[in-house]
């Protein structure tokens, strides 16, 4: 077998993983889920999934890449065949993942470039791009009352007729920072069915966006694991600095009252618990491939447990951390524009795009903390982003590597052509109706899908193969055994938690609406589409491991399709360091080394 490669430190290995895991789903999407989903209710079912969910799973999936040293496919093959069709699903939707998710670091750059300037572009609403319903809600009249701005611009000249207006009479309309998100930055179309043109702008940007991930892969674990020293710890010195300059707002209490205080009766609503679920998938990377791809690259005798538990506790401190400095900001901007904080901002990815910009509006050196800010979103996404990527190089080089030699003689070669396949395939979404496209993806592929893959997969792993079967490896690996919660979690409580997810998604299914805005059905059936491409290669992956394993007739193909592949490998796994005396009768037993390979460094 050819020499897999490995982390060049242990520190690289858990930053990078750090840095997969925590990204932009920590400060975007969980203060956007929290305002979806009630508030404070959805912290609850968020740790219940975390705990019986997340964390084992996470735990499994870095166990089976580092024993395995394949990606998710190789690795599924292994354990079980007849369900290798799950690793399959997971690249396809990493593939898919990687084509919007980039977009999101895309108008993070957009919104850093426009940090330079004498004054933030998205204060105030004297722009040429301003709608005719901006509201500038923090002027004050002669009798102390906060009044606010609204601009008409009109159509035929470049005039511009100001109204000065009450609080009272400003819950219809939106602040500069939405204005500058929908009207300069997207563009924004009136429905997916006017996709307009391509945002230019947004499209060089994208390419810049590909080229950094290109180049931070492009050398394997090698060039990965310098860049993320920086890119895994610089968000958090700018996390702390907004959180103490939100909490010094007025009204900033009433944001995180907000964000804390449960609504119960949310609870009773299956898409709590499925959004709640698909946050610890995207934010740790399970079911993603991401994990199993970095640990394949892993020692044999890294101890895992440890790197789960830091992941996790790392992982949930940012998801609060990120909570508490969007929502301080969110309760001053309802103070400000006389709203709840329920209705400060639309519901939709714009979430982060607007509150955000809102606070360094107010701030001493606006532009340098706006900077800042930015750009730690585009380290967050970075990170992530480049993951997703190399389990796709990874899924190609180790099923099709000799086939891949003919013709890209360099594993840069591979990354290059990967990479701009998967720019092409994003460009949907930075038309002027781009948004809704990006947001149909993010529902069906991020939430749905990515239920039932974490299923077929925790069945491979833990009924197939056998959790106590994945216990004893572990054990081989690091030379302790897994405690029994883990064991539970990878019989019974996982697979039972995911399965009554699924269920309860499905029978309290609603088509997709974004802030009023009802899709088309034919949108409705492309999203189902997008979540079915993963999905499928679930039953043809187990039609093609049945058509490949050994037997005389159907029965005896279909027991062996579900017979592990690990027993009857000749070679031992391709770790570096660990001497086969060490455990010389647990790797004959595993009919992994003959006898006389005893003292024989591998």
């Amino acid at each position: 077998m050819e020499d897999r490669g490995n982390w060049n430190k242990k520190l690289e290995f858990l930053l990078a993983t750090v840095g997969y895991a925590v990204g932009l789903g920590n400060v975007w999407r969980f203060p956007y889920l929290c305002f979806r989903s009630g508030g404070g209710a959805f912290l609850i079912p968020f740790f219940i999934m975390l705990v019986l969910c997340g964390v084992p799973l996470t735990y499994m999936e870095m166990a089976v890449g580092q024993y395995t040293r394949r990606g998710p496919i190789g690795a599924l093959d292994k354990m079980c065949p007849f369900f290798k069709g799950a690793g399959l699903a997971t690249v396809v939707i990493s593939f898919l993942f990687t084509t919007y998710y980039i977009i999101i670091i895309t108008w993070s750059f957009y919104y850093l470039f426009s940090t330079f300037q004498a004054e933030l572009p998205w204060k105030g609403c004297n722009h040429t791009w301003s709608s005719d319903m901006c509201w500038e809600g923090d002027r004050q009249n002669s009798s102390g009352a906060t009044t606010g701005v609204l601009r008409y611009l009109g159509n035929a000249t470049n005039s511009s007729l100001e109204l000065t207006l009450d609080k009272g009479s400003a819950n219809k309309t939106r602040s500069p920072t939405e204005d500058f998100y929908y009207q300069r930055v997207l563009e924004q179309s009136s429905g997916i069915n006017e996709q307009g043109t391509i945002r230019w702008e947004l499209a060089l940007i994208l390419l810049l966006c590909w080229t950094l991930v290109y180049f931070c892969i492009w050398k394997g674990p090698k060039s990965t694991g310098k860049v993320v020293y920086f890119t895994a710890t610089f968000p958090y010195v700018v996390l702390v600095i907004l959180l103490i300059r939100g909490l010094t707002l007025d009204g900033a209490m009433n944001g995180i009252l907000f964000f804390i205080e449960p609504k119960w009766e949310q609870l009773l609503d299956a898409k709590v618990w499925v959004n709640a679920a698909a946050q610890t998938f995207n934010s740790l990377g399970v079911a993603f491939g991401g994990l199993i791809t970095m640990s394949s690259y892993s020692k044999f005798s890294n101890r895992i447990l440890r790197d789960v538990l830091s992941l996790a506790v790392v992982d949930a401190f940012t998801c609060i951390l990120a909570g508490f400095a969007i929502f301080s900001i969110l309760g001053n901007l309802a103070l400000t524009q006389n709203k709840e904080v329920a209705d400060v901002v639309e519901e939709g990815p714009g979430l982060v795009f607007v509150i955000y910009p809102e606070a360094f509006t107010s701030m001493p050196v606006s532009q340098l903390f706006a900077a800042l800010f930015f750009f730690m979103l585009i380290c967050l996404g970075i990170d992530s982003q480049f993951a997703s990527v190399e389990v796709i190089v990874t899924a190609i080089s180790d099923h099709f590597g000799d086939k891949v030699k003919k013709y890209l003689h360099r594993k840069e070669l591979l990354v290059l052509v990967v990479c701009i396949v998967s720019c092409l395939f994003g460009l949907p979404n930075i038309t002027q109706g781009g948004v809704y496209y990006f947001q149909l993806i993010d529902y069906y592929t991020a939430a749905l899908s990515l239920m039932v893959l974490a299923f077929f997969e925790v069945i491979a792993v833990c009924w197939f193969y056998g959790a106590r079967r994945l216990a004893r490896n572990i054990e081989e690996m690091t030379g302790r055994h897994p405690p029994v919660f883990f064991i539970v979690c990878w019989y019974l409580l996982s697979p039972l938690l995911l399965l009554g997810i699924m269920v309860f998604s499905m029978i309290q299914y609603k088509p997709l609406s974004i802030a009023g805005y009802e899709y088309p059905l034919w949108a409705q059936v492309l999203g189902w589409f997008l979540a079915l491409i993963s999905m499928v290669c679930i039953p043809l992956g187990m039609v093609h491991a049945i058509y490949k394993a050994k037997g005389d007739n159907l029965l005896q193909k279909f027991r062996n399709s579900l017979r592990a592949q690990i027993m009857d490998e000749s070679s031992p796994p391709l770790w570096q360091e660990d001497i086969v005396d060490k455990h010389p009768v647990k790797l004959i037993s595993n009919g992994q080394l003959p006898t006389d390979c005893k003292n024989t460094r591998v």
